[in-house]
Protein backbone atom coordinates (compact mmCIF):
# COMPACT_ATOMS: atom_id res chain seq x y z
CA UNK A 1 0.00 0.00 0.00
CA UNK A 2 1.30 3.89 -0.63
CA UNK A 3 2.23 5.42 2.06
CA UNK A 4 0.62 8.31 2.77
CA UNK A 5 2.19 11.11 4.85
CA UNK A 6 3.54 14.60 5.48
CA UNK A 7 2.12 17.44 3.65
CA UNK A 8 -1.44 16.72 1.92
CA UNK A 9 -2.41 20.00 0.10
CA UNK A 10 -6.57 20.20 0.64
CA UNK A 11 -6.19 21.61 -3.53
CA UNK A 12 -8.74 24.01 -4.88
CA UNK A 13 -10.83 23.79 -7.60
CA UNK A 14 -9.37 26.34 -9.86
CA UNK A 15 -12.06 28.00 -12.19
CA UNK A 16 -12.60 30.97 -14.61
CA UNK A 17 -14.46 33.96 -13.31
CA UNK A 18 -17.84 32.69 -14.90
CA UNK A 19 -17.42 29.33 -12.87
CA UNK A 20 -16.39 27.09 -15.36
CA UNK A 21 -13.77 24.69 -14.38
CA UNK A 22 -10.38 25.56 -14.97
CA UNK A 23 -8.77 22.26 -15.85
CA UNK A 24 -5.27 23.52 -17.71
CA UNK A 25 -4.78 25.85 -14.57
CA UNK A 26 -5.25 22.63 -12.18
CA UNK A 27 -2.58 20.67 -14.07
CA UNK A 28 -0.27 23.49 -13.31
CA UNK A 29 -0.78 23.93 -9.96
CA UNK A 30 -0.49 19.98 -9.48
CA UNK A 31 2.92 19.99 -11.22
CA UNK A 32 3.94 23.31 -9.26
CA UNK A 33 2.74 21.00 -5.95
CA UNK A 34 4.91 18.03 -7.07
CA UNK A 35 7.57 19.90 -8.04
CA UNK A 36 7.88 22.38 -4.67
CA UNK A 37 7.57 18.94 -2.53
CA UNK A 38 3.89 18.45 -1.45
CA UNK A 39 3.34 15.09 -0.42
CA UNK A 40 0.18 14.56 -1.98
CA UNK A 41 -2.88 15.93 -2.86
CA UNK A 42 -6.58 15.66 -1.66
CA UNK A 43 -9.07 16.63 -4.42
CA UNK A 44 -12.39 17.74 -4.47
CA UNK A 45 -12.58 17.97 -0.36
CA UNK A 46 -13.63 21.19 1.38
CA UNK A 47 -11.30 23.72 -0.30
CA UNK A 48 -12.24 22.33 -3.70
CA UNK A 49 -15.62 23.38 -3.57
CA UNK A 50 -17.19 19.65 -3.66
CA UNK A 51 -20.68 20.89 -2.44
CA UNK A 52 -21.31 23.29 -5.74
CA UNK A 53 -19.71 20.88 -8.43
CA UNK A 54 -22.20 18.52 -10.29
CA UNK A 55 -21.35 14.46 -9.96
CA UNK A 56 -19.53 14.16 -13.61
CA UNK A 57 -17.48 17.75 -13.07
CA UNK A 58 -16.56 15.93 -9.40
CA UNK A 59 -15.39 12.70 -11.21
CA UNK A 60 -13.76 14.78 -14.07
CA UNK A 61 -11.66 16.37 -11.59
CA UNK A 62 -10.48 13.41 -10.00
CA UNK A 63 -9.81 11.75 -13.39
CA UNK A 64 -7.82 14.80 -14.54
CA UNK A 65 -5.73 14.82 -11.21
CA UNK A 66 -4.36 11.29 -11.39
CA UNK A 67 -3.74 11.49 -14.71
CA UNK A 68 -1.90 14.80 -14.54
CA UNK A 69 -0.04 13.27 -11.01
CA UNK A 70 0.70 9.82 -13.34
CA UNK A 71 1.68 7.97 -9.81
CA UNK A 72 4.33 10.38 -8.96
CA UNK A 73 2.82 11.93 -5.94
CA UNK A 74 -0.98 10.12 -4.04
CA UNK A 75 -4.07 11.49 -5.07
CA UNK A 76 -6.72 11.32 -2.05
CA UNK A 77 -10.02 11.70 -3.90
CA UNK A 78 -12.97 13.17 -1.96
CA UNK A 79 -15.85 10.99 -2.36
CA UNK A 80 -17.88 11.31 0.86
CA UNK A 81 -21.48 12.75 1.13
CA UNK A 82 -24.27 12.24 3.23
CA UNK A 83 -25.75 9.58 1.16
CA UNK A 84 -23.79 6.57 1.63
CA UNK A 85 -24.70 4.94 -2.23
CA UNK A 86 -23.72 7.83 -3.72
CA UNK A 87 -20.24 8.00 -1.49
CA UNK A 88 -19.66 3.99 -2.62
CA UNK A 89 -20.48 5.19 -6.24
CA UNK A 90 -18.24 8.09 -6.17
CA UNK A 91 -15.62 6.18 -4.41
CA UNK A 92 -15.77 3.37 -6.76
CA UNK A 93 -15.33 5.42 -9.53
CA UNK A 94 -11.99 6.99 -7.69
CA UNK A 95 -10.67 3.38 -7.53
CA UNK A 96 -11.65 2.86 -11.37
CA UNK A 97 -10.01 6.03 -12.35
CA UNK A 98 -6.18 5.18 -10.00
CA UNK A 99 -7.11 7.02 -7.27
CA UNK A 100 -4.49 6.01 -3.87
CA UNK A 101 -6.95 6.67 -1.44
CA UNK A 102 -10.69 8.33 -0.56
CA UNK A 103 -11.15 11.25 2.11
CA UNK A 104 -15.01 10.19 3.19
CA UNK A 105 -16.18 13.34 5.45
CA UNK A 106 -18.64 12.85 8.24
CA UNK A 107 -22.16 13.00 6.79
CA UNK A 108 -23.37 16.35 6.88
CA UNK A 109 -26.88 17.71 7.60
CA UNK A 110 -29.03 14.32 8.56
CA UNK A 111 -27.14 14.43 11.66
CA UNK A 112 -26.33 10.40 11.55
CA UNK A 113 -25.65 8.76 15.50
CA UNK A 114 -22.72 7.38 16.07
CA UNK A 115 -23.29 4.26 15.11
CA UNK A 116 -24.87 5.63 11.80
CA UNK A 117 -21.11 7.19 11.27
CA UNK A 118 -19.96 3.40 12.15
CA UNK A 119 -22.23 1.64 9.61
CA UNK A 120 -22.20 4.18 6.63
CA UNK A 121 -17.89 4.20 6.95
CA UNK A 122 -17.76 0.78 7.29
CA UNK A 123 -20.25 0.40 4.43
CA UNK A 124 -17.74 2.49 1.90
CA UNK A 125 -14.55 0.66 2.89
CA UNK A 126 -16.09 -2.70 2.38
CA UNK A 127 -17.91 -2.24 -0.74
CA UNK A 128 -14.53 -0.16 -2.61
CA UNK A 129 -11.05 -1.57 -2.32
CA UNK A 130 -9.39 1.88 -2.32
CA UNK A 131 -8.23 3.07 1.42
CA UNK A 132 -10.52 5.36 3.51
CA UNK A 133 -8.88 8.22 5.19
CA UNK A 134 -11.93 9.53 7.80
CA UNK A 135 -12.75 13.28 7.86
CA UNK A 136 -13.98 14.69 10.78
CA UNK A 137 -14.82 18.30 11.01
CA UNK A 138 -17.75 19.41 13.07
CA UNK A 139 -17.62 23.11 12.26
CA UNK A 140 -19.10 21.98 9.15
CA UNK A 141 -20.79 18.94 9.27
CA UNK A 142 -22.39 19.59 12.67
CA UNK A 143 -22.02 15.85 13.59
CA UNK A 144 -19.06 15.17 15.90
CA UNK A 145 -17.51 12.04 15.47
CA UNK A 146 -15.93 10.49 18.86
CA UNK A 147 -12.71 9.14 19.47
CA UNK A 148 -14.59 6.03 20.65
CA UNK A 149 -15.90 5.82 16.83
CA UNK A 150 -12.93 6.51 14.85
CA UNK A 151 -10.69 4.07 17.23
CA UNK A 152 -13.75 1.53 16.46
CA UNK A 153 -13.68 2.26 12.88
CA UNK A 154 -9.61 2.04 13.15
CA UNK A 155 -10.65 -1.70 12.97
CA UNK A 156 -12.37 -2.11 9.64
CA UNK A 157 -10.02 -3.17 6.99
CA UNK A 158 -9.44 -0.73 4.44
CA UNK A 159 -9.79 2.39 6.55
CA UNK A 160 -6.45 3.57 7.25
CA UNK A 161 -6.46 7.13 9.05
CA UNK A 162 -8.48 10.44 9.72
CA UNK A 163 -8.28 13.83 9.63
CA UNK A 164 -8.76 15.56 12.56
CA UNK A 165 -9.95 18.60 11.76
CA UNK A 166 -11.28 20.41 15.46
CA UNK A 167 -7.72 21.75 16.42
CA UNK A 168 -8.07 20.30 19.92
CA UNK A 169 -4.88 18.72 20.56
CA UNK A 170 -6.10 16.62 22.75
CA UNK A 171 -8.57 14.87 21.01
CA UNK A 172 -5.92 14.67 18.64
CA UNK A 173 -3.16 13.08 21.38
CA UNK A 174 -5.94 10.46 22.54
CA UNK A 175 -6.25 9.36 19.20
CA UNK A 176 -2.59 8.99 18.51
CA UNK A 177 -2.66 6.95 21.67
CA UNK A 178 -5.65 4.71 21.44
CA UNK A 179 -5.21 3.66 17.30
CA UNK A 180 -3.55 0.64 16.02
CA UNK A 181 0.21 1.88 14.60
CA UNK A 182 -1.11 1.31 10.71
CA UNK A 183 -4.36 3.63 11.60
CA UNK A 184 -2.78 7.28 10.53
CA UNK A 185 -3.51 10.67 12.06
CA UNK A 186 -4.20 14.03 10.00
CA UNK A 187 -4.10 17.59 11.33
CA UNK A 188 -7.16 18.84 9.12
CA UNK A 189 -6.13 22.38 10.73
CA UNK A 190 -3.34 24.38 9.98
CA UNK A 191 -2.48 26.75 13.41
CA UNK A 192 -2.37 23.19 15.22
CA UNK A 193 -0.75 20.62 13.04
CA UNK A 194 2.27 21.65 14.32
CA UNK A 195 1.64 20.42 17.61
CA UNK A 196 -0.32 17.27 16.41
CA UNK A 197 2.39 15.98 14.70
CA UNK A 198 5.28 16.43 17.19
CA UNK A 199 2.76 14.31 19.40
CA UNK A 200 3.53 11.79 16.45
CA UNK A 201 0.87 12.48 13.70
CA UNK A 202 1.34 11.46 10.39
CA UNK A 203 0.95 14.58 8.20
CA UNK A 204 -1.30 17.50 7.87
CA UNK A 205 -4.19 18.25 5.10
CA UNK A 206 -3.28 21.79 4.54
CA UNK A 207 -4.87 24.82 3.27
CA UNK A 208 -1.72 26.86 3.66
CA UNK A 209 -0.03 24.05 1.90
CA UNK A 210 -2.21 25.22 -1.80
CA UNK A 211 -0.29 28.91 -1.36
CA UNK A 212 3.34 27.53 0.66
CA UNK A 213 3.83 24.47 -0.53
CA UNK A 214 7.63 24.16 -0.09
CA UNK A 215 7.18 25.68 3.51
CA UNK A 216 4.48 23.41 4.47
CA UNK A 217 6.19 20.19 3.25
CA UNK A 218 9.61 20.87 5.68
CA UNK A 219 7.29 22.08 8.41
CA UNK A 220 5.61 18.58 8.05
CA UNK A 221 9.04 17.18 7.43
CA UNK A 222 10.74 18.84 10.15
CA UNK A 223 7.70 17.95 13.00
CA UNK A 224 7.34 14.17 12.09
CA UNK A 225 11.58 13.45 12.86
CA UNK A 226 11.09 15.96 16.28
CA UNK A 227 13.01 18.54 15.19
CA UNK A 228 11.39 21.01 17.05
CA UNK A 229 13.67 23.98 16.08
CA UNK A 230 12.89 23.66 12.71
CA UNK A 231 9.62 22.78 12.77
CA UNK A 232 8.72 26.31 15.16
CA UNK A 233 10.57 28.15 13.04
CA UNK A 234 8.68 27.19 9.77
CA UNK A 235 5.48 27.72 11.48
CA UNK A 236 6.22 31.15 13.00
CA UNK A 237 7.10 32.25 9.59
CA UNK A 238 3.52 31.00 8.12
CA UNK A 239 1.42 32.27 11.50
CA UNK A 240 -0.12 35.10 9.36
CA UNK A 241 -1.09 32.95 6.74
CA UNK A 242 -2.69 30.13 8.95
CA UNK A 243 -5.22 32.87 10.11
CA UNK A 244 -5.45 35.06 7.44
CA UNK A 245 -6.78 32.42 4.71
CA UNK A 246 -9.51 31.98 6.92
CA UNK A 247 -10.65 35.89 7.22
CA UNK A 248 -13.74 34.45 4.87
CA UNK A 249 -15.02 30.83 4.50
CA UNK A 250 -12.59 28.71 3.43
CA UNK A 251 -11.73 28.59 0.06
CA UNK A 252 -12.36 32.10 -0.13
CA UNK A 253 -9.14 33.67 0.97
CA UNK A 254 -7.06 31.17 -0.52
CA UNK A 255 -8.40 31.50 -4.32
CA UNK A 256 -7.66 35.41 -4.02
CA UNK A 257 -4.30 34.63 -2.54
CA UNK A 258 -3.71 31.94 -5.71
CA UNK A 259 -5.06 35.00 -8.06
CA UNK A 260 -2.88 37.53 -6.11
CA UNK A 261 0.34 34.89 -6.76
CA UNK A 262 -0.34 34.53 -10.45
CA UNK A 263 -1.57 30.66 -10.31
CA UNK A 264 -4.99 31.05 -11.62
CA UNK A 265 -7.89 32.97 -12.24
CA UNK A 266 -10.48 33.82 -8.96
CA UNK A 267 -13.61 32.56 -9.63
CA UNK A 268 -15.45 31.14 -7.07
CA UNK A 269 -19.11 29.93 -7.12
CA UNK A 270 -22.33 30.48 -5.26
CA UNK A 271 -23.20 31.01 -2.48
CA UNK A 272 -19.17 31.32 -1.84
CA UNK A 273 -19.01 35.29 -3.21
CA UNK A 274 -15.14 36.77 -4.07
CA UNK A 275 -12.93 37.96 -1.26
CA UNK A 276 -14.13 41.35 0.24
CA UNK A 277 -12.10 44.20 -0.96
CA UNK A 278 -11.42 45.40 2.96
CA UNK A 279 -9.62 41.71 3.28
CA UNK A 280 -7.48 41.83 0.39
CA UNK A 281 -4.52 43.72 1.70
CA UNK A 282 -4.55 41.41 5.15
CA UNK A 283 -4.24 38.39 3.04
CA UNK A 284 -1.93 40.37 0.36
CA UNK A 285 -0.11 41.03 3.85
CA UNK A 286 0.33 38.07 4.82
CA UNK A 287 1.59 36.41 1.87
CA UNK A 288 4.51 39.55 2.21
CA UNK A 289 5.07 38.87 5.94
CA UNK A 290 5.30 34.49 5.24
CA UNK A 291 7.91 35.35 1.71
CA UNK A 292 5.21 34.13 -0.42
CA UNK A 293 4.83 37.44 -2.63
CA UNK A 294 6.75 40.45 -3.13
Amino acid sequence: MIQISGSLVAIVTPMHEDGSLDFPSLRKLIDWHIAEGTDGIVIVGTSGESPTVSVEEHRELIRVAVEQANKRIPIIAGTGGNSTTEAVELTAYAKQVGADASLQVVPYYNKPTQEGMYLHFRKVAESVDLPVILYNVPGRTVADMTVETMLRLAEVPGIIGVKEATGNIDRAAQLIKGAPASFKIYSGDDPTAIALMLLGGHGNISVTANVAPRAMHELCAAAMRGDLETARRIHMQLLSVHKNLFVESNPIPVKWALQAMGKMEGGIRLPLTPLAPQYHEVVRASLKDAGLLS
